[in-house]
């Protein structure tokens, strides 16, 4: 079992940065792929960034964020990252992180078994 807290969300003009933290709770954070999803108002959730659990961390981005978002993990700290720059007003959503076993698949909400209660993010113009 696996328990995620988001923070790091917030008003930010457009063209600015944010970090959003994700900790984790339990002692086997370093095993599970740390997923990144948005959901904004009136749309579906959707994939953003995705880290793998195994040393050195492959990576894997929407497009609409690359160049943009970099996602990390610290292991010793239990907690995932996705530093935001360059944010954009069509970044406004609520930001959720989850867990996952696999890394295949890393893009689909279906792969990931943990969920955290999402934090908000809103880009003005």
């Amino acid at each position: 079992q696996v328990q995620l807290v988001e923070s790091g969300g917030g008003l930010v003009q457009a063209g600015g940065s944010l970090r959003l933290s994700c900790a984790a709770s339990g002692r086997t954070f370093s095993r599970y792929t740390m997923g990144w999803f948005r959901q904004a108002p009136g749309k579906e959730r959707e994939f953003v960034a995705a880290i793998s659990s195994w040393s050195g961390g492959s990576t894997y981005y929407t497009d609409s964020v690359k160049g943009r978002f970099t996602v990390s993990r610290d292991n010793a700290k239990n907690t995932a990252y996705l530093q935001m720059n360059s944010l954009k007003p069509e970044d406004t959503a609520v930001y959720y992180c989850a867990a996952s076993t696999s890394y295949s698949g890393a893009g689909l909400e279906k792969t990931y078994d943990y969920w955290g209660q999402g934090t908000q993010v809103t880009v003005s113009s």
